[in-house]
């Protein structure tokens, strides 16, 4: 798969599809600076989308109870939403698996953190 597009057709369950939708309508709105590119992928492994700044900040994983977006620096978030979840020493997650849960704010919220971490980061 090379494209974002393919990857949604072929690897995001149908249910799914609109979550992510939103959440790309949301960047190219918001932070059309981002670079939106797959990363990965093997011939037993398939790519996923990324999402950079000056490095990757955001990893979007489809699973089988829905979509995960996977934050680089959500360690170090404030979540007044109280949404992320994880138990790694860096990276925490967003999952969502139903349309009436996601909120571009909720999202808008967590991507400006994102940012300014990265653009901290030497």
């Amino acid at each position: 798969m090379r494209t974002i597009d393919q990857f949604i057709a072929n690897k995001i369950k149908e249910d799914y599809r609109p979550i992510f939708t939103k959440f790309r309508d949301l960047i190219q709105s918001k932070f059309s600076f981002l670079k939106e590119e797959m990363r990965g992928g093997t011939e037993k492994y398939y790519g996923v989308p990324v999402y950079r700044y000056n490095r990757i900040i955001l990893t979007v994983s489809p699973t089988q109870k829905g979509i995960t977006f996977s934050f680089t620096d959500g360690k170090q978030f404030e979540d007044k939403y109280k949404l992320l979840e994880g138990a790694g020493k860096k990276t925490l997650n967003l999952r969502l698996s139903n349309l009436k849960d996601y909120k571009d704010e909720i999202l808008e919220y967590y991507m400006l953190q994102a940012i300014a971490l990265d653009d901290k980061t030497p």
